[in-house]
């Protein structure tokens, strides 16, 4: 299964990992890179520079593979910047294969002084974005590919609120750079549906919760194949920050405050993510933000890395198949 991304980058399917707060640790990003992807370590989990690089390192020790580190870069919420200087540099002096970015660009960031860094050092850096208009900035900017996030996606799609299934190929009209479609994809249907939208791979996070190399408790896993795809909301809009998760008692407490016009400092108790691993370390999703996609109603077992990227790329190639078939048919 070769692609633009997949020459890029040089992995064996077109199925990245997506950022993943509290879950995205060196063990599972490893798993995913050995199992033929690209594995995501996230970087908000490491408070400093120090701790960031010894991720790195302990990634590179489990595995021979390129992987991919997810930056968010949204200042305005109170993260210092030496925060984020010292994620670029570890990025730039580990030789890091892919940086997906996400919040504000990069190239405006500083005056673009990382940017050009990363770039100098061979990092590949991806934006996701929302929106077609913003892939183009990108484009122009000079970023390797852009993730077309569409609003299925679990933690803070672009309130356009644009579905997948339209703004891959819009991107792919607009873009002469790779299109990879994030927001709804859990399985080898999805890969087969984003390829013949003309996107060049899929990112997903929601999917690899539910596999044995994500360290979470039984209750989780178990949450995940009971909960459907219309059992997550949207909010945040209110305050400028729109995001997708599981809809339990604290996004309803949300909906709710929003939709009396409730203060930032009302919501944010809710959303903070202030419980942290103990979420998913004692599986009780009853309260907390937990970031979920529309595409938690695809999951239904729990399978290794391996498993899930093989069955996802023999699926995909099926689905390809039998389309190739009806239309020769035709």
């Amino acid at each position: 299964m070769k692609t633009k991304l997949t020459e890029m980058l040089g992995i064996k399917y077109p199925i990245i990992c997506g950022g993943m707060m509290r879950l995205a640790y060196p063990p599972l990003c490893a798993a995913i890179s050995n199992a033929g992807g690209l594995g995501n370590l996230t970087a908000a989990m490491y408070e400093n520079k120090a701790d960031f690089k010894a991720a790195i390192q302990e990634v590179k020790q489990l595995t021979d593979n390129p992987f991919i580190v997810n930056v968010t870069l949204l200042p305005h919420i109170g993260v210092p910047p030496e925060r984020y200087t010292g994620y670029f540099e570890a990025l730039v002096e580990e030789e890091v294969a892919a940086l997906e970015l996400s919040g504000v660009p990069l190239h405006r960031y500083e005056g673009g002084v990382y940017f050009e860094l990363l770039k100098k050092a061979g990092v590949k850096i991806f934006h996701k974005v929302g929106s077609v208009r913003h892939g183009k900035s990108a484009e122009k900017a000079g970023y390797d590919g852009v993730f077309a996030a569409g609003v299925e996606e679990g933690g803070h799609p672009l309130n356009e609120n644009v579905a997948t299934t339209v703004l891959t190929p819009r991107m792919v009209e607009e873009l002469d750079i790779p299109v990879i479609t994030t927001g709804g994809i859990a399985n080898g249907v999805g890969l087969a549906a984003a390829l013949c939208l003309g996107a060049e791979g899929v990112m997903m996070a929601t999917r690899f919760i539910n596999t044995h190399e994500c360290q979470v408790h039984q209750n989780v896993y178990e949450e995940m194949i009971k909960r459907q795809e219309n059992e997550t909301a949207l909010y945040g809009n209110s305050i400028g920050l729109q995001g997708r998760g599981l809809l339990n008692d604290s996004i309803r407490s949300v909906i709710e405050i929003e939709a009396r016009g409730g203060s930032f400092e009302e919501i944010i108790p809710h959303i903070s993510g202030a419980l942290g691993d103990e979420i998913w370390q004692s599986g009780n999703l009853s309260t907390g933000l937990v970031a979920v996609g529309q595409s938690i109603g695809l999951i239904h077992d729990v399978v290794s890395c391996q498993e899930l990227l093989n069955q996802m790329a023999s699926d995909a190639e099926k689905v390809l198949a039998r389309s190739l078939s009806m239309a020769q048919a035709e």
